[in-house]
């Protein structure tokens, strides 16, 4: 039946002038389904067709009616996709710039089924939405992609669930856990740093250099991290040849492959609510994977409670007792202390939930981090240069959390590279009631009233644009778009409007929602370096402009062309010693 629906629904946004859609669904569904349809486009259809229509009906008078419709903007490219085509390809940010440059700081655009975006780099009205964080929640639309490929974990969850699960898995990425982790951490960096140095002794090339995919290695090297200190569990993905296949590492494995490999017509269908559970070919395969990573979750939990209950036999914890080795121990012992509150407890099924959301973030983010880095000081020899030499006058080779800390340039880069190439493009945020979002400088409405104040409405959907707030020249001075770790030690005073929870970056977000691992991946992320850096010479393995940014959850590096999978090519070979 989901072959005949998705080619009804097809016909119908074909009939409603929706380009974005594909010339066969047969990539969506199982071909083998039996086809019902009755007359020219079937019940199936004209249910569709209704539904469709109330969807953009409520968009509409959404749009009419909202005190966005003041807000300048670029025009509706068609009336059922609006501009939602383009701003979702690789390349987005430079059209909401090219927006932004047109018609002011403060813009709407349209979106799909007649819906609209409110736009602002206003640091003042971002600081205002992010701070009230259960006032602009995620979107439906996003918290379905999170789900399906998280599950209903923290970064799903909106409202008073969030603020409870929060509150539970809060001190398990507390400083003395990091610091507990980071010798983890460091391990698995030099494990990577020996996998290398055993390639680079068969260089491929005359000049000594040696092909590796960044991208690929330091997937692995971020999975194996975050299933040690996240559960105590070996993925052993640095050694995994495929003769022995890891069932949890093949699950993490599809779910991811599958993300990156989505369509605008499977984004599509994500805007229509009545589709969340229909069967497709993609749906089923995603949900088989995190079946997989809940069923192995569950398992876990279920071994670590009773290590718990073995060390508690009466049941009772305090916040002293919340020590342990992995995340899930930290979390299962923060969620049964008796200081928690009753009303902060978190259920096993949450408890469950929170496995996907930490495999799969919890290394996805880290591993794109580390290689736009290696790709950016792959650009500038020099600052690659200058970074070696300061790691390379600390002598030891598993330093601590506090020395990997204490090297400045190390921080510069890594918080430059934060900066530069957020791992996600923009974020989206939709009132939850009425309010008013208070503006620093003031805009110009679309009728030539300078406003310091817009008051929206319940439904109202706000972009965040992370990466142009990250490169505003405005904010960073004339010279935000270069890589310049140097910019850290003298700061324009204008930074300090930004928020953030990490050093006046958008990156991690800011509020009740910004990134709770934050400390987690900035540990993680400086042990790569330092071990990585210090023993290695990078050069990029083709020209700058085939490496592109194909966004999901984030932005991964793609070759320009080349769908299959994420990668990035490097050349490495062994540093010098000075």
């Amino acid at each position: 039946m989901d072959s005949a629906i998705l080619s009804n629904v097809r016909d119908v946004l074909s009939t409603l002038h929706f380009q974005a859609i594909p010339a066969s669904v047969s990539a969506l569904s199982d071909a083998s389904t039996p086809v019902l349809v009755l007359g020219s486009v079937g019940i199936a259809g004209l249910s569709v067709t209704a539904y469709v229509a109330s969807i953009f009906a409520g968009n509409y008078i959404q749009t009419w009616t909202s005190p966005m419709r003041i807000l300048p903007g670029p025009k509706r490219e068609s009336l059922m996709e609006g501009s939602f085509v383009s701003a979702h390809e690789s390349d987005s940010h430079r059209l909401l710039e090219s927006w932004i440059g047109t018609y002011g700081r403060t813009i709407r655009y349209f979106s799909i089924f007649g819906s609209q975006r409110m736009v602002t780099i206003d640091t003042k009205a971002i600081n205002h939405i992010l701070k009230d964080g259960y006032v602009y929640e995620k979107s439906d639309q996003i918290r379905h992609d999170l789900g399906a490929v998280l599950g209903t974990g923290l970064l799903f969850v909106t409202g008073k669930d969030h603020k409870r699960q929060r509150k539970a898995i809060n001190p398990a990425f507390g400083p003395a856990q990091i610091r507990k982790f980071t010798e983890t951490f460091i391990a698995k960096s030099n494990e990577l740093r020996d996998i290398w140095s055993s390639l680079t002794e068969r260089p491929v090339r005359e000049d000594g250099w040696t092909r590796v995919d960044a991208f690929e290695w330091l997937n692995k090297a971020a999975l194996d991290m975050i299933g040690l200190t996240g559960f105590n569990y070996n993925f052993d993905a640095l050694h995994a040849d495929g003769t022995h296949p890891n069932e949890l590492y093949s699950a993490v494995n599809k779910s991811l492959g599958i993300t990156g490999a989505r369509s605008v017509w499977s984004r599509v269908l994500s805007y229509i609510p009545l589709f969340y559970a229909l069967p497709t070919q993609e749906s089923r395969a995603r949900n088989a994977a995190l079946g997989t990573i809940t069923s192995i979750g569950a398992r876990l939990i279920g071994e670590k409670k009773k290590e718990i209950m073995g060390e508690h036999p009466d049941g009772t914890l305090t916040k002293d007792d919340i020590t342990g080795h992995d995340l899930l121990s930290l979390l299962l012992k923060s969620n049964m202390a008796g200081d928690l509150g009753q009303n902060y407890r978190m259920t096993d099924d949450e408890i469950i939930s929170q496995v996907p959301t930490f495999i799969v973030a919890g290394h996805e983010t880290t591993s794109t981090l580390v290689t736009w880095t290696l790709f950016a000081l792959a650009l500038a020899p020099d600052v690659q240069r200058k970074l070696r030499e300061e790691l390379r006058m600390h002598p030891y080779d598993s330093p601590s959390l506090e020395e990997l800390n204490g090297i400045h340039y190390l921080e510069s880069v890594l918080r430059e590279a934060l900066r530069l190439y957020a791992p996600v493009n923009f974020g989206t945020r939709v009132a939850q009631q009425d309010d008013v979002i208070p503006f620093e400088t003031p805009f110009i409405d679309k009728y030539g009233v300078p406003r310091t104040e817009l008051r929206v409405t319940k439904g109202d959907t706000i972009v965040i644009p992370t990466r142009i707030l990250n490169r505003s020249k405005e904010i960073w001075g004339d010279d935000a778009n270069e890589f310049k770790p140097e910019r850290w030690d003298h700061l324009p005073q204008k930074t300090g409007s930004m928020p953030g929870v990490y050093n006046h970056l958008l990156t991690f977000l800011a509020g009740p929602h910004a990134c709770i691992g934050f400390r987690f991946a900035l540990a993680e992320a400086k042990s790569l370096l330092f071990s990585l850096v210090s023993s290695f010479e990078f050069a990029l393995a083709m020209q700058p402009d085939d490496i592109v940014r194909h966004f999901n959850i984030v932005g991964r590096p793609f070759l320009d062309g080349v769908q299959s999978r994420p990668q990035l090519p490097l050349l490495i070979r062994p540093a010098k010693e000075v």
